[in-house]
């Protein structure tokens, strides 16, 4: 932008934020008082467009265009100091009025956030724009909880067991009638449509807040050669080299991972559950309980972080099935956790069900799995 000002003497004129012409009697000078920043990125919000906003809900929709005389090399936003995985590679695309346009929905969590835009051209000269977003912690009504309960007593050509159909047939229950769950309960499945099962749900729909628990029990083992372990299928053989009757815990790691609610728990209660993650489960530090906030301030501090985590009856190794007419020790103790109905503040967290396990033998192991994000947890939260 140019000013033009007309003047009987030459004066000098200091200004840091236009080119401006000064003419005198005698003669024009002409001075490029934005030289220093020309060519730099201009970022415009669209949304947020104040410093500072408030919210209701933790998905919102990030606007901006980006003007800039040299090409863009970059652009990036960040969310709390942190690239949302599905904005990595955001590249570059030219927009009608702007030399580069943002349209993203990102999740917030429950208070402050930050979201920074970060724009570079090709000169290495960089912009950065921040807003504050906050989000109102609210009643999470819109959270649904969901149960994928599998367990295989009858097999084709394996020893059929005592216990799974009946242990998830109990856990079933408590969790529907107890915690209000979506139960869907699959007994004696083959390969076939375990795998159909497991496609089903990576198709759903999840909203933010909800969760997903599945539950595992039957035959497991454990191939040396190939350092995988596998759950036995109704119509697994018996005699079958290359496994393909059996389902890899590796896929089951990789399908679970990618399902899209936010929030999933695997428990298995199977033998060589423990290869599911190879690494040795670490024991967290003991859970505070908040007890000077509401149960929901407690349930969306619990449900900040992405969930990915596991808790499995063994490691590499046989677990015991139990008694005709009751649980699987593992099982017998998972079902107690859950008729704690969380204490006082009706909230039942991963880590206090892994407290109740501990101390079955052979010992139990729980861990972090995929995407999981640190500090995240996973709530049952009863009627």
């Amino acid at each position: 932008m140019k000013k033009v000002l007309t003047f009987i003497l030459l004066s000098t004129i200091i200004s840091s934020g236009y080119a401006q012409e000064i003419k005198g009697k005698s003669n024009t000078v002409h001075l490029e008082l934005n030289a220093a920043v020309k060519g730099k990125p201009s970022i415009v919000w669209q949304w947020p467009d104040q410093i500072s906003s408030e919210v209701e809900a933790g998905a919102v929709t990030i606007k901006a265009g980006i003007r800039s005389d040299e090409k863009l090399k970059q652009v990036e936003i960040y969310v709390n100091g942190r690239i949302p995985p599905s904005d990595r590679g955001i590249g570059i695309s030219p927009a009608t009025n702007f030399d580069y346009s943002i349209e993203k929905q990102v999740m917030l969590t429950t208070g402050s956030n930050e979201i920074k835009i970060m724009a570079e051209n090709e000169s290495g000269v960089v912009t950065t724009e921040s807003r504050v977003v906050n989000v109102k912690a609210q009643a999470i009504t819109s959270r649904t909880d969901y149960a994928l309960i599998i367990a295989t007593n009858e097999y084709d050509e394996w020893k059929d067991l005592i216990n799974p159909v009946f242990d998830a047939t109990t856990i079933a229950n408590e969790l529907k009638e107890n915690y209000g769950y979506k139960v869907d309960l699959v007994l004696n499945p083959t390969k076939s449509e375990l795998l159909r099962k497991l496609r089903e749900y990576n198709s759903m729909n999840f909203l933010p807040n909800d969760q997903l628990f599945i539950f595992i029990a039957g035959h497991g083992k454990f191939d040396d050669l190939i350092k995988d372990g596998y759950l036995v299928c109704k119509d697994s053989k018996k005699v079958d080299d290359t496994h393909e009757s059996y389902l890899p815990f590796s896929y089951l790691r990789t399908a679970i991972d990618n399902n899209p609610s936010r929030h999933v728990f695997l428990v298995m209660d199977a033998c060589f559950g423990g290869t599911f993650d190879q690494a040795i489960a670490k024991r967290g530090e003991e859970d505070n309980m908040y007890t000077e906030i509401t149960q929901n301030e407690y349930i969306n501090k619990k449900l900040k972080y992405k969930t990915r985590l596991y808790l499995t009856s063994g490691a590499k190794e046989y677990v015991p099935d139990g008694r005709a007419g009751k649980h699987s020790p593992f099982a017998s103790k998972l079902v107690e956790a859950l008729r704690g109905y969380g204490g006082k503040n009706k909230v039942l967290t991963s880590q206090q069900v892994f407290w109740y396990v501990e101390r079955v033998r052979p010992e139990p192991r729980f861990g972090t799995f995929g995407d999981n994000e640190p500090g995240s947890e996973f709530v049952f939260v009863a009627n």
